[in-house]
């Protein structure tokens, strides 16, 4: 390569290095590589500061070593059902069929609290399941978790030792990095479902009181959130929830969201349901889909005939599906811009 075009490729690398370091990057942990399976939840958010956030262990994580995961700073739970709060593990990558990952109980702990336990993570979450998982914690940390520092109502990450956030339904968290000049803003939003947990992660006492009946304790409100990245990228996480007007009122009207990731469950939301929820209510510029409670790829590719094939074909903004292990890119207005 001669000087001139040496100097022409330094050119290039540095007006397209700022606009890269800009994106919002989103990374599905599934149970099987490359595709969009059955029992998939999990996404890691990656803000252009250096912020990330693990939303949702759910059951496709082989444990709170996985590799897959690196640093986390945050840990998001939508409500407490055991496909979210992760009662079970992935027995290994790749194990069982994409319709039904091979999977191993992680009980008493619960993925969620050993993640936020070995990564030194903050509990993001109503102050009910705060306070629930910020006892796992304990058990295995052996010290008190309490409410995360803050300085003028932001905490600083990486935090020293697991924390939990105190938030309730319309409180914001804000998660900022040391170099940072602005934070990262999680609000918790509303969402239409139950929020029993598991029996297997309830002491032997409360199981004893409980299992006769059949049924277990509610860790207060289900949630959803909206999380407001640095570079302007407003994302809506749907958690698993029915249609509501508040997609309209607060997520649409008030957040501005420019990304949906809607969890797209057949107990909780219709297909006729979720695209009027996208197309009507939320109305984003693009949609992640997930949750998707069926094998909806083979081979990397949309299955025809799948619901989620059906959903996606009816939607107004571009559908992008939580691939495992493929990492997409957004601006600040919602546009993926690399991995979709």
């Amino acid at each position: 390569m001669n000087l001139a075009s040496a100097c022409a490729a330094l050119a290039i690398a540095v007006a397209v290095s700022p606009a890269a370091a800009q994106n919002v990057k989103v990374t599905p942990i599934g149970s099987h590589p490359g595709e969009l399976c059955a029992n998939d939840r999990a996404l890691i958010l990656e803000d252009p500061s250096g912020v990330r956030i693990l939303y949702d262990a759910g059951h496709t994580l082989t444990g709170a070593d996985d590799p897959r995961l690196g640093a986390v700073h945050a840990v998001l739970v939508s409500h407490a059902h055991g496909d979210h709060i992760g009662d079970q593990k992935l027995k290994a990558v790749g194990a069982g069929e994409c319709a039904n990952a091979e999977r191993v109980s992680a009980a008493p702990n619960s993925m969620t609290a050993e993640v936020a336990a070995a990564k030194s993570a903050a509990i993001v979450t109503n102050a009910e399941m705060s306070a629930f998982l910020a006892r796992k914690v304990q058990a295995m940390v052996g010290k008190p978790v309490g409410p995360c520092p803050q300085a003028a109502g932001v905490t600083a990450v990486p935090v020293a030792a697991p924390c939990r956030s105190n938030t309730h339904l319309g409180g914001t968290f804000t998660a900022k990095t040391a170099a940072a000049a602005q934070g990262v803003e999680i609000t918790l939003v509303y969402a239409s479902h139950a929020n029993n947990v598991p029996l297997s992660l309830l002491t032997e006492a409360q199981r004893t009181i409980l299992a006769p009946d059949d049924t277990s304790i509610a860790l207060g409100p289900p949630v959803g959130y909206v999380v407001r990245f640095t570079n302007g990228l407003v994302a809506y996480l749907s958690g698993d929830t029915g249609i509501h007007t508040e997609m309209k009122t607060v997520v649409n009207e008030y957040h501005h969201a420019h990304l949906a990731v809607l969890n797209f469950g057949a107990t909780a939301l219709s297909t006729t349901a979720g695209v009027h929820a996208m197309n009507e209510l939320v109305r984003p510029a693009a949609v992640i889909l997930s949750h998707v409670n069926e094998a909806a790829t083979e081979g990397g590719k949309l299955r025809p005939g799948t619901r989620t094939a059906t959903l996606a074909k009816q939607l107004k903004a571009p559908a992008h599906l939580a691939v495992s292990g493929r990492t997409m890119e957004f601006d600040g207005k919602g546009k993926c811009v690399a991995g979709c």
